[in-house]
C-alpha cells in the first residue's frame, strides 16, 4: 500500500512542473532540467490518478453487487468490471512503487569495463578475450560506443587484461550486474585427452565519474613517468611516456602505457583512477546503508563467482538468479545478452519493492 499522500505529491509535482515549462521564465539550463524530470514524470502520471480514483471506482461498483434491485445482468458486468479494476490496481501499484524506488545516480552513466584473466593459464585469457568481444558485440548491436584505454595480451593471443571505456545510453544500469567472477568449463585446444578445464576471468564495471562527481586534490597524487616496456622486458619507447598515478589516501595505484605520449596516458590513467575511486565511494556509502548489502544481485563484488559458460552443454547459467540460458554462442555472440539483463534487472527491482516500506 504506497502512502496516499505520497501519490498526491505525485501528481501536484506533475501540474507545477507543466506550469513552470509553459510559463517561459526558465533558462535554458533549468528548462532542459525540467524538462527531463517532467518527462519522467509524464510516464507514470496515469497509473498515479488511476491510483487514488481505485476506492472509488471499487465502492461504486461493489454498491451495485450489494443492491438487491440490480438485475443480473448489470451485476455480472459490474463483477468483471470489478475483477479487472482490481488487476489494473495492481499493475499500477507495482509500477509506481518502481517510480519511486530510490533511483542509482550512477544508471546512466557510461561505463569503464575491466577483464583480467584469473586462473586457468593460457585459456584463461583466452576466454577474457571471448568476454572482451561478446561486450563488444553487445555494444555494436546496441550503437554504443566502445573506446580501448589499455590492452596487455598473452602468449597464447589471449588477454591478460583489457580496460575499455563505453559510452552511450544507460550504460551502467545495463552493465553493472556484470562485474564478478565469470567462469568457463570447456575443452582447450591443446587438450589432447578431451578433457573440459574450468577457467576463469574477473569482470568490473565501473561508473565513469566526471570531475563533478569526484574531486581530486592534486596533492593527494603522486606521478611517476617511466618508459613503457614491451614483451620481454624489452624497450619499447626511447622517451619516458609510461605513466603510473598514485592516489595516496586510499592507495590506488593505475599504470598507463599504451600511448607514445605521456599526457595521453596521464589522461587516460586519471579516467580510471576517477572512475575506481568513485565507485570506491559509492561501495561506502551502500555499504553504511544496507548491512545485507552483500545477499543482494549487482554487490560489485568481484571475487563472487556470478555466472558460468559450459560448452559441452552449450548453456550459460546466473548463479544470482538460478538462470540457465541454453544458447551459449548466441550469448557470446551479444544476442540472447538482453534476456540474462532483463532477467537480473527484474530480480534486482523485486529485491529492492519488498524492502520498501
Amino acid at each position: 500500500m504506497i502512502p496516499t499522500k505520497t501519490i498526491e505529491e505525485l501528481i501536484i509535482k506533475h501540474s507545477t512542473l507543466e506550469k513552470d515549462l509553459s510559463s517561459g521564465n526558465l533558462d535554458n539550463k533549468v528548462f532542459a532540467e525540467k524538462s527531463k524530470e517532467y518527462s519522467d514524470v509524464n510516464e507514470i502520471i496515469l497509473n498515479a490518478k488511476k491510483y487514488l480514483s481505485f476506492e472509488n471506482e471499487k465502492q461504486e461498483l461493489e454498491k451495485i453487487l450489494e443492491d438487491s434491485s440490480s438485475d443480473k445482468e448489470l451485476k455480472n458486468m459490474a463483477e468483471l468490471e470489478l475483477v479487472d479494476l482490481k488487476s489494473q490496481h495492481e499493475i499500477n501499484e507495482k509500477k509506481l512503487k518502481l517510480f519511486l524506488l530510490p533511483k542509482d545516480e550512477a544508471d546512466k552513466k557510461n561505463a569503464i569495463i575491466e577483464i583480467r584473466a584469473g586462473t586457468g593459464g593460457l585459456e584463461a585469457s583466452l576466454f577474457a578475450s571471448d568476454l572482451f568481444k561478446m561486450y563488444e558485440k553487445v555494444s555494436h548491436k546496441k550503437k554504443w560506443s566502445l573506446e580501448l584505454i589499455s590492452i596487455s595480451r598473452s602468449d597464447a593471443g589471449g588477454l591478460k587484461e583489457v580496460i575499455a571505456s563505453i559510452k552511450g545510453t544507460n550504460i551502467y544500469s545495463t552493465l553493472k550486474y556484470e562485474s564478478g567472477v565469470h567462469r568457463v568449463q570447456r575443452v582447450p585446444d591443446t587438450e589432447t585427452q578431451g578433457r573440459v578445464h574450468t577457467s576463469a576471468a574477473t569482470v568490473a564495471v565501473l561508473p565513469e565519474a566526471e570531475e563533478v562527481d569526484l574531486k581530486i586534490n592534486d596533492s593527494d597524487l603522486r606521478i611517476d613517468v617511466f618508459r613503457a616496456g614491451g614483451p620481454g622486458g624489452q624497450s619499447v619507447n626511447t622517451t619516458d611516456s609510461a605513466v603510473r598515478i598514485t592516489h595516496i589516501p586510499t592507495g590506488l595505484s593505475v599504470s598507463q602505457q599504451d600511448e607514445k605520449s605521456q599526457h595521453k596516458n596521464k589522461a587516460k590513467g586519471m579516467k580510471i583512477l576517477r572512475a575506481r575511486l568513485y565507485e570506491l565511494e559509492r561501495s561506502r556509502i551502500d555499504q553504511e546503508r544496507s548491512q545485507d548489502r552483500k545477499t543482494k544481485i549487482g554487490t560489485g563484488d568481484r571475487s563472487e563467482r556470478i555466472r558460468t559458460y559450459n560448452f559441452p552443454q552449450g548453456r550459460v547459467t546466473d548463479h544470482r538468479i538460478n538462470l540457465t540460458l541454453h544458447k551459449l554462442e548466441e550469448f557470446l555472440e551479444g544476442e540472447a545478452f538482453d534476456e540474462m539483463i532483463e532477467s537480473l534487472t527484474l530480480q534486482a527491482q523485486e529485491e529492492s519493492l519488498s524492502n520498501l516500506k
